[in-house]
């Protein structure tokens, strides 16, 4: 635990569960798993107590190393774009096998749908679902190149949600099935 982390009170706890505007001004709270500062007030998704850490203010929790929140700014500072964008895909390639909605994207992001698509468009010049294919496209072509898994355990694991999607798809991207593309790889 950080030294300038203070103890998660009960009382606390429920300023945070409850998004209780009137302990804004009093501490932040930081999530471990996500790297991101917030005022209790904020509207994001309900942290895990175990990853949940307090501190003082913005600036404490800063200079430990999370970032603040694009949706409630604590502090009123602002996460740039470019950091927002980071997150977003460090989360995306950690995740590309699940399921991964603008939707969820935005609440694990702390952001609202439509400002994250075109932030996310204007500075990778993707939007988000383009960037996740791009993802699972790459894990699936590095899966042929190097396994010998049948091309559904392959387009499943990458987390295309169908064989007949990822195989359609594959072929569009490469210009061979799956399976041809294997066997080539295989081959060399």
């Amino acid at each position: 635990m950080d030294n300038q982390a203070m103890q998660l009170t009960n009382e606390r706890w429920q300023a945070i569960m409850n998004n209780d505007k009137s302990y804004d001004n009093i501490f932040i709270y930081a999530v471990k798993s996500t790297g991101i500062c917030c005022r209790p007030s904020c509207n994001s998704r309900d942290p895990k107590k175990e990853n949940v850490l307090i501190f003082n203010n913005a600036d404490e929790a800063i200079s430990a190393g999370f970032r603040p929140c694009k949706r409630c700014k604590p502090g009123g500072i602002r996460l740039p774009d470019e950091e927002w964008i980071i997150q977003m895909k460090e989360y995306i390639e950690g995740n590309y096998h699940e399921a991964i909605t603008l939707e969820i994207l935005a609440d694990v992001c702390h952001g609202s749908p439509y400002h994250l698509q075109r932030t996310f468009k204007r500075i990778t010049g993707l939007t988000p679902a383009e960037y996740i294919q791009q993802v699972r496209m790459s894990h699936a072509m590095r899966e042929l190149e190097t396994t010998d898994k049948s091309v559904a355990e392959v387009g499943f694991a990458a987390g295309f949600p169908n064989t007949p999607y990822f195989i359609t798809l594959f072929k569009k991207k490469t210009g061979q099935t799956p399976k041809q593309y294997q066997k080539t790889r295989m081959e060399v």
